[in-house]
């Protein structure tokens, strides 16, 4: 049941929306204005692409694609499987996606477009952390899904099935987390232009030192 997790769940999915939201205002702003944190708007480029673009942008764009793709399949080989367990090495792949940040960070400063494939990577392999949450299928780097979800509780509780409160709260943070990290990430790029990747960078990195503290003192590592 949703309502015997821990309380780190909730504040983890806030701080990696939170992530997700910085780094897309960022792409915005500063990729030649692409999202990267999710694939709907960069795939309806890739198509569009196809009758009035270059086969420069649409190998650029695929590249993006892919890199997204690329990134969920590292998470998933590296955490076993897609529904959050306490035991899963997530401090691995948040160190992993933290690197990738850094290194988005260093091409993108250096002018080249292979910082946009890292940091559609770094945004894969988030997305893949833990898509299912006690039967919820929660992504952190988009809302489509979010709202979706939202959608069918209110309607479901329209027809007098029980509000899962806990569901709500989990659904309204990773919103209210994209959101403040879409401002966040917009002010930011303003002050420090690519430099303000450092700070989503940081964040993966902290997040991944406090889970692996928390796991060595749950002792479920022994």
């Amino acid at each position: 049941m949703i309502s015997k997790l821990p309380k780190w769940i909730e504040y983890g999915a806030f701080v990696l929306a939170f992530v997700a939201g910085c780094i897309n205002a960022i792409g915005l702003l500063g990729f030649e204005h692409q999202a990267v944190s999710h694939v709907s708007g960069t795939a309806t480029l890739f198509g569009t692409s196809m009758l009035s673009g270059s086969f420069d942008d649409m190998l650029h764009l695929a590249g993006v694609l892919f890199s997204f793709f690329l990134g969920a399949g590292l998470s998933g080989y590296l955490l076993h499987g897609t529904q959050l367990k306490l035991r899963r090495r997530y401090d691995i792949a948040l160190a992993a996606e933290s690197l990738l940040i850094f290194a988005s960070f260093y091409l993108l400063s250096e002018g080249s477009f292979y910082g946009h494939f890292t940091a559609s990577l770094a945004c894969g392999m988030q997305n893949a952390l833990a898509t299912t949450y006690s039967g919820a299928i929660v992504r952190t780097t988009h809302l489509t899904g979010i709202f979706t979800d939202l959608g069918i509780m209110f309607g479901s509780v329209m027809r007098g099935k029980a509000f899962d409160k806990r569901k709500a709260i989990l659904f309204g943070l990773i919103i209210a987390g994209f959101v403040t990290g879409g401002a966040s990430g917009a002010y930011l790029f303003t002050l420090l232009q690519f430099q303000a990747l450092l700070v989503p960078a940081v964040i993966c990195l902290a997040l991944a030192v406090l889970y692996r503290v928390y796991y060595r003192r749950s002792g479920q590592h022994k």
